[in-house]
């Protein structure tokens, strides 16, 4: 049961979806902006079909959110809707909340593009300037987040945005590679106006991604141009799957993953990677992302979002070790700041 329960709350983190040790095909059809239809729900008869909306916000004070909306199925209790939210360096310190609802709590009303989770957690209108985000929760403390983008460089998916891998399939939708946003933030009493940057994706997957995603690396530039903007899916036998977003300047290619290397050695995702990443792409007239992940600004425990100590440790016994987010910035070999989070067993 423990095992279970794992692969989902596993499969939220890290966003993707594919069979063990399957072969890897990719979208069909050529590269196009995103739609409305792409950020609304999609529906699936897979059992453990799941889909998690993705926005990582990095503000001009220092202070970053990481949001995520979710739907999934949870073995032993059914289908469910998921709310979480993690700042960090609020006023100098971190903090996570995640909740959980049934499913009929989310309302979806598709001419407005929004998506609505009693009123307590929004996600109003295209991605793209003018849409909202809004987060309100009240466990152990109350947390807050109300921002709006103030503009956007569009969305980009390649074809039909759907990975077949094996016998399941994994959509990828980047609605915002990079924006700009302004608004409020808070924790208990104290509240903050923020500005800052923002990138967004969406993924949804027919199966729970415990047995084949050794790691998943996010990256985003805090600048338009040049870019890197994305995600790479390391799967346990070695595959890729996943797409990011390159400008610079001459507009954006969607690029897939061809190679990752840890301080110049193949990285196969095992282990969280030690120093200098390097991702190589499909494309060869896109250079390859170098970065340096050795000192995470943070390490968040996903334990932290679960309340049953027994449930803690047995997820631990169960797994092998404990699930973390490591979340930093470093200079990019393209000039800019690149942001990044990588997410995995340790």
């Amino acid at each position: 049961m423990v095992k279970s329960i794992y692969k989902s709350i596993l499969a939220v983190l890290v966003s993707v979806g594919v069979s063990f040790a399957a072969d890897v095909v990719g979208p069909k059809g050529d590269v196009r902006s995103t739609t409305v239809n792409d950020f609304m729900p999609h529906q699936n008869s897979a059992k453990e079909f799941n889909e998690n909306w993705n926005y990582q916000f990095v503000f001009d004070n220092g202070t970053r959110a990481v949001v995520g909306y979710s739907t999934l199925y949870v073995p032993n209790s059914g289908k469910k809707v998921a709310c979480e939210l993690s700042f960090w360096n609020f006023k100098g310190k971190s903090y996570t909340v995640g909740r959980q609802y049934p499913p009929e709590r989310l309302v979806v009303d598709k001419a407005k593009a929004t998506l609505d989770i009693k009123g307590e957690y929004k996600m109003e209108g295209k991605p793209g300037k003018g849409h909202h985000v809004y987060f309100t929760a009240d466990k152990d403390a109350k947390y807050f987040l109300d921002l709006t983008f103030d503009s956007a460089e569009p969305g980009k998916v390649p074809g039909d945005g759907v990975w077949t891998i094996g016998n399941n399939k994994f959509g990828q939708y980047i609605h915002v590679p990079y924006g700009r946003v302004s608004g409020r933030i808070g924790y208990n009493e104290d509240t903050l106006t923020v500005k800052g940057y923002v990138y967004m994706d969406q993924t949804w997957q027919t199966a729970q991604a415990t047995d084949i995603a050794a790691r998943v690396i996010n990256v985003s530039t805090n600048s338009r141009n040049p870019i890197f903007a994305g995600r790479t899916v390391i799967t346990t036998d070695g595959k890729f799957s996943g797409y990011t977003l390159y400008n610079a300047g001459e507009g954006y290619k969607v690029v897939m993953p061809k190679g990752v290397e840890d301080e110049g050695n193949t990285y196969n995702g095992k282990k969280f990677p030690k120093g200098d990443l390097k991702i190589s792409w499909n494309d060869e007239s896109v250079p390859a992302l170098k970065f340096n992940v050795a000192k995470p600004y943070q390490k968040a425990s996903f334990l932290d979002k679960i309340d049953s100590w027994v449930a803690r440790q047995a997820i631990k016994l169960a797994t092998g070790g404990e699930i973390f987010y490591y979340r930093g910035r470093s200079d990019g070999s393209h000039e800019k700041k690149i942001d990044w989070i990588i997410t995995g067993v340790k």
